[in-house]
């Protein structure tokens, strides 16, 4: 997974501010918005998703946005924040807080990527979709995977999230290892 973009300015915001629900006594406040038709998505169970997750991260606050694309739409944002022109499985805009509290930022994902990636996998794409949802919250909490270590460390962490949200952990399958060299 590529970094998350850094940019001075924020995504447009198709739906409305956050922060009147945020004021209404929601500690966590998660916007699900739909921008595709090839999977059906159940917008309560990934809302759902999010909020184990994020209280599995530890964390009491939040506000998140959600956005459900395609991969034509996957691949505009990629090419569009980190210049890379092909679809990818998640983007993640961390939106930071004012204060330092809690999570807050947009997620993008591609469910048709979570379909084509699960159908290889052999589990459902919901999950592959709620994995990727996981990814993208972690990368908001600071985990990176850019280098090896950062990237073990953040698999474990996918793995104890999806595990402590009571969803199956992720299939991958681990790289193989070199042959030895020296013919044994």
């Amino acid at each position: 997974m590529p970094p998350r973009p850094k940019t001075s300015r924020r995504p447009r915001r198709t739906t409305p501010p956050r922060k009147a629900a945020a004021r209404a006594g929601a500690t966590v406040v998660v916007e699900i918005a739909n921008r595709q038709k090839t999977v059906a998505i159940d917008r309560r169970w990934l809302r759902d998703v999010v909020r184990r997750s994020i209280t599995a991260l530890g964390f009491g606050q939040a506000e998140i946005g959600l956005a459900i694309v395609d991969d034509a739409g996957i691949a505009d944002l990629h090419a569009l924040w980190m210049g890379l022109p092909d679809p990818t499985d998640v983007i993640t805009f961390d939106l930071g807080s004012s204060d330092g509290t809690g999570l807050h930022g947009d997620i993008a994902v591609s469910a048709e990527t979570a379909r084509r990636v699960a159908r290889t996998l052999g589990w459902q794409p919901r999950y592959e979709l709620a994995y990727y949802v996981v990814h993208g919250l972690l990368h908001l909490a600071g985990e990176d995977d850019l280098a090896p270590a950062a990237r073990r460390k953040m698999r474990t962490r996918e793995r104890d999230v999806m595990a402590a949200i009571g969803l199956p952990s992720p299939p991958r399958c681990r790289r193989p290892r070199p042959a030895p060299r020296g013919g044994r």
